[in-house]
């Protein structure tokens, strides 16, 4: 057995607010799951994205989130969860003036190869992305494949 607080989980480089993973700090090795607060604006991944093999479920404690899916955007209030499956394609985001606080459960723990789609500044449209640490770590930056862009920057 584990246990811990989320107060001694250290935050992750993310584009929410705050991203800590339970899972890692619990030494789970077949789920994964991560604890997210979103400000205004903020989204829960680096892009419009798909696991090949883990499947994801959000459960909205606080707020509402917006998932951008293949069928169009599906609203996620507290209380509410959402799933998709290995393969399927989503983002979400809190489109509201409110903070989002939820729970992301994943299984299996490993994400397998994982595709993002970012619009990129230069290509003008959607491209694959590729997600790198800076030379000195202290953010993450999605680079599009097509042109080797700087599509967006987090620490």
């Amino acid at each position: 057995m584990e246990r811990v607080s989320l107060s001694e989980v250290d935050r992750w480089m993310s584009p929410a607010r705050s991203k800590r993973s339970l899972s890692h700090a619990l030494e789970a090795e077949q789920l994964a799951v991560n604890h997210y607060i979103l400000e205004p604006g903020e989204s829960f991944g680096f892009g419009y994205h798909r696991h090949a093999d883990q499947e994801e479920l959000f459960y909205v404690l606080e707020g509402t989130a917006t998932f951008e899916t293949e069928e169009g955007d599906v609203t996620v209030s507290a209380e509410e969860a959402i799933r998709f499956a290995p393969g399927e394609w989503q983002l979400g985001r809190n489109e509201t003036d409110e903070r989002v606080v939820a729970l992301a459960l994943g299984a299996p723990a490993d994400t397998g190869e994982t595709d993002i789609l970012r619009t990129c500044p230069d290509c003008g449209k959607r491209q694959p992305v590729r997600i790198e640490p800076t030379n000195d770590r202290d953010a993450l930056v999605a680079i599009c494949e097509e042109c080797g862009a700087e599509t967006v920057r987090h620490s």
